[in-house]
């Protein structure tokens, strides 16, 4: 597999993924500025949207959103128990919160990767943003769950241990 990565940016939750899974993989930077992989090939020709990660799991088969690509990812290796079966509620859980925090969470933090100082009223509306997708986290662990989808930091279906008498 070949992932398509930026430092610093949200490719890095597909490499965390790959290297606890132990799946061989190699890494390609990406300008997304420029629209060049580090070897100055076109990578909108790779991803046309532009942006990362996106894995290619065989020649000329791309995975992009980050959503998609984990799930790919942790239904390589069920065993090690990062995502719940397909087609059960706790999967449509674990999407649920994937495409939240791909999309309305990530987008929250977008006003200061801007590259540029933002203005006080501009400042103002996204921390209101801000503050108002992260108390959404909030409520997701409001009935006192340690980890947005359960009791263990990996995800909750992980089979909980039995516990002898």
């Amino acid at each position: 597999m070949l992932l398509y990565f930026k430092p610093g940016a949200c490719s890095l939750s597909a490499r965390i993924i790959l290297n606890e899974l132990d799946l061989s993989f190699e890494s390609v930077k990406v300008d997304t500025e420029a629209g060049t992989t580090n070897d100055g090939a076109d990578y909108r020709a790779i991803n046309p949207k532009g942006y990362v990660p996106a894995l290619e799991i065989e020649p000329g088969i791309v995975l992009t959103e980050n959503p998609a690509i984990l799930q790919y990812l942790a239904d390589l290796r069920p065993h090690a128990g990062l995502a719940p079966a397909a087609s059960t509620l706790d999967r449509i859980r674990l999407q649920e919160w994937l495409n939240f925090t791909s999309s309305e969470l990530h987008k929250a933090f977008g006003p200061w990767f801007s590259g540029r100082a933002l203005e006080k009223d501009e400042q103002s509306r996204a921390e209101i943003n801000l503050v108002r997708r992260i108390n959404d986290v909030e409520n997701g662990l409001s009935d006192g769950r340690r980890f947005i989808l359960g009791e263990t930091p990996w995800m909750a279906c992980r089979k909980p241990q039995s516990s002898r008498p």
